[in-house]
């Protein structure tokens, strides 16, 4: 990026900024123009964005078993699209006010597999849906033992119901490789793993 345009200064005309909903989330409707790539101001547009700070997802690794620990719960979105709304995914969860990336995915860790994280390892960081939502996400695969892995799991009062189970490693990357899975989290994470491996295996 060579800073020409970085959303800041006078690159960004905001006209209007109006509040939708405030709860859990914040939905929030702006009017703006923004500078065009062939120079000058564009049109004036409205776009509406659903402000939910920043998250941490892990994949836990066992580097002795070689195996990994998977999720499943179900989601509204998946459902509102007509699809089986039970997904596998990673464990995640947001970041709240003083915590870092690597506290919550430990913490979340335990809360939805019961597995506790040692080393961590960041994978990359990346929006969720940059088209709507602020959301952030830093991914990593974190160290574990699988040994009593797999049950059932979640935060009652946060309405949580999590099946989380255990998958061998060549499995799961025939998983990706086939594109079975449609969490992005557990295909950045198995592909970063893929790579570095035999080299946290030959560490235990």
């Amino acid at each position: 990026m060579d800073g020409t345009m970085d959303g800041m200064g006078d690159d960004i005309e905001i006209i209007e900024q109006e509040d939708l909903w405030r709860g859990h989330t914040r939905l929030e409707r702006y009017r703006l123009r923004h500078r065009l790539f062939a120079g000058g101001m564009g049109a004036e547009i409205s776009r509406e964005v659903i402000d939910r700070g920043e998250a941490a997802a892990v994949l836990p690794y066992d580097p002795v078993r070689d195996e990994i620990v998977l999720i499943r719960q179900f989601r509204i979105g998946a459902w509102r699209r007509g699809d089986v709304p039970w997904l596998v995914e990673t464990v995640a969860g947001l970041i709240e006010d003083g915590e870092t990336p690597e506290g919550v995915a430990r913490r979340e860790s335990i809360e939805e597999t019961g597995c506790k994280i040692s080393d961590l390892y960041p994978v990359c960081g990346y929006y969720a849906a940059q088209g709507l939502l602020t959301e952030y996400l830093h991914l990593f695969v974190g160290i574990t033992d699988t040994a009593d892995a797999g049950g059932i799991f979640g935060v009652d009062h946060e309405g949580e119901d999590i099946e989380a189970f255990v998958v061998p490693w060549a499995q799961a990357l025939e998983d990706v490789d086939a594109g079975r899975h449609n969490d992005p989290k557990v295909m950045l994470a198995v592909r970063w793993l893929a790579t570095r491996r035999d080299e946290l295996r030959k560490q235990v």
